[in-house]
């Protein structure tokens, strides 16, 4: 999808603070952070929600991923947080899926 923000990051585009990336998916630094680590982990294949994704093995392989950056940022042991939103009312911003994975402080629940 050419108008796609993480689309064209995803090309090299648009600069972004990539701290990983491997065939299926990156992980860049969120530009609003919510906590001291809050990195969005990203599909290459560009699917705008959760639903209308088919792949089990990607969401997985997103999951894991989320873990070893978390191991990266050291915030493992502390514990994180992964939020996927789907829609407008739950915070959806960009239509393409991500995760965000959030970490370095204490978290609250429920969540805002």
């Amino acid at each position: 999808m050419s108008d796609c923000i993480f689309c064209q990051i995803i090309k090299g585009q648009i600069p972004a603070e990539k701290v990983y990336e491997d065939d299926d998916c990156i992980g860049i630094k969120d530009v609003n952070p919510q906590a001291p680590v809050h990195i969005l982990v990203i599909p290459k294949k560009h699917i705008d929600k959760l639903y209308n994704l088919e792949d089990e093995k990607l969401l997985g392989k997103m999951l894991i991923v989320c873990s070893k950056i978390a191991e990266m940022f050291s915030i493992k042991e502390n514990g994180y947080r992964i939020v996927i939103n789907t829609n407008k009312f739950a915070g959806q911003s960009v239509e393409h899926l991500h995760y965000h994975l959030i970490g370095g402080r204490i978290m609250n629940w429920p969540p805002g």
